[in-house]
């Protein structure tokens, strides 16, 4: 794979992960796959890191698995499931503990539509659309979509989302649930919120407020009642408590260490 397909920036204690083909409307290979979950794994790692934003070059966020390794057979398609077993999976964004906020200008189709679901936060441009496209494919609802799309816009939703693959626009993905905002330029939106969490949130809590979130989803209310109590104690020690009630007194910003 050349190594330009996936680009990885870093400004402002802000990674930015580009989808770079943009010819093919960001069309992804295995290999892409594994490039994609290596940088967000070294974002992720990187101190001077605080947010993460995923786009596509072009006009396009992704449109999914490139169309010419589909038609090589399933011992080429066995590509994808063998990343992912590894660890590799598209979904890694839910599981790290940087922010990850996406950025759709365009399509984000069949695997992209996983990818920019799988952020914390989503912007979409006004030409975006949102195509799960497996049902009309032949395929089934991969990567744990049909665990994810439920939480986030209700089981009947999802199942007609699923179910049809049909197109959603950006409008009506917003309306559902699926996109944070849909604003002109998602890019300069996603960047500038990430910016922003980056100078004025503290990683330690980003980080522990996204492993609730995913603690929640899979818990009772009182298993995420007694996890928030332990991780309040553990908040109130810590030294960005202090930093932040520091600054406001000062009135400064306050600068969180890594």
């Amino acid at each position: 794979m050349p190594e330009t397909e996936v680009l990885v920036d870093v400004a402002d204690r802000v990674g930015t992960v580009t989808f770079n083909r943009p010819d093919r409307l960001n069309a992804l290979t295995a290999t892409m796959g594994v490039a994609y979950a290596n940088a967000l794994r070294s974002l992720d790692a990187d101190p001077g890191v605080r947010a993460i934003v995923v786009t596509g070059a072009g006009r396009g966020f992704s449109s999914g698995a490139d169309l010419s390794v589909l038609g090589q057979g399933p011992e080429a398609l066995d590509g994808f499931l063998a990343d992912s077993a590894g660890g590799d999976s598209p979904t890694l964004a839910r599981d790290i503990d940087t922010p990850v906020i996406m950025a759709v200008q365009g399509a984000a189709a069949g695997l992209g539509f996983v990818i920019a679901l799988s952020g914390d936060v989503v912007f979409a441009g006004p030409q975006a659309r949102f195509i799960s496209a497996f049902s009309r494919l032949g395929l089934v609802a991969e990567y744990g979509i049909a665990w994810l799309l439920p939480r986030l816009v209700g089981g009947a939703r999802a199942a007609e989302i699923l179910l049809s693959g049909r197109p959603i626009d950006a409008d009506e993905a917003y309306r559902l649930g699926l996109v944070s905002a849909v604003v002109d330029d998602p890019l300069a939106a996603a960047q500038a919120w990430a910016r922003d969490v980056a100078t004025s949130c503290s990683p330690f809590s980003t980080a522990m407020m996204k492993r609730q979130l995913r603690a929640a989803s899979e818990s009772t209310w009182n298993d995420a009642l007694d996890l928030s109590l332990g991780l309040m104690g553990e908040s109130f020690r810590g030294p960005d408590l202090v930093e932040a009630l520091t600054a406001k007194v000062q009135g400064r910003p306050a600068d969180f260490e890594a």
